[in-house]
């Protein structure tokens, strides 16, 4: 099987972490290589970037053309670095988050220039496009239910108003709409087993097309 390029996305408490490692599981029980990135971050400079955008807090007044440069900048060396070499090895790349992050995030949250970020983006990962995108949906209550059950500190991110997060998943649920074809939406209220279930048939569904 060529290699396959495959990202998890959604709002904040929307399970992506657990169901990137249910389905990498799944696959090296399969004998199926594969590779598990996160954004920003998953390189040395990615993961320096990681710090600045979202744990420093003499970083808490980024200007927002700032920070969407960051986000793309660690994407650009994580695709040159690690993405576009584990394909080229035949293998399956799991990504927690990418380019709609970034469009849901920096574009519908904080109302950037949607066309911007995708040129930005564009040349940042020279057109790599992932072969299907995961979108774990879920309510905002719910996610920040989530997140407060977990007992961890909120980023610069997950610390946002509200109404900012629920331009985001708004957003995320427009490119999906897009990109019919290659998003598919799952229900984050449904148990974590049956969501694993649906990616799993559909990411099988996907390999043997591509293959």
């Amino acid at each position: 099987m060529r290699g396959l390029f495959i990202t998890f996305e959604g709002p904040e408490g929307a399970g992506k972490s657990t169901q990137i490692n249910r389905l990498a599981q799944n696959l090296k029980e399969r004998g199926i290589p594969c590779v598990q990135v996160r954004e920003p971050g998953g390189t040395y400079i990615g993961d320096l970037i990681r710090s600045m955008v979202l744990h420093n807090p003499e970083c808490s007044d980024m200007k927002q053309r700032t920070e969407t440069l960051l986000y793309a900048a660690s994407r650009a060396q994580l695709v040159e670095e690690v993405i576009r070499p584990a394909l080229a090895r035949g293998e399956v790349v799991l990504s927690d988050r990418y380019v709609d992050s970034s469009l849901a995030y920096q574009g519908h949250g904080a109302r950037w220039s949607l066309d911007e970020i995708r040129w930005i983006n564009h040349w940042a990962t020279n057109g790599l496009v992932p072969d299907r995108t995961y979108l774990l949906d879920v309510p905002v209550e719910l996610g920040e239910e989530r997140m407060q059950k977990r007992g961890l500190k909120k980023d610069r991110m997950e610390s946002k108003e509200k109404m900012f997060h629920e331009r985001v998943r708004s957003g995320y649920l427009s490119l999906a709409q897009e990109k019919p074809e290659r998003y598919v939406v799952l229900d984050g209220r449904m148990s974590v087993e049956k969501i694993s279930e649906r990616i799993m048939q559909d990411f099988c569904s996907l390999a043997q097309i591509k293959s």
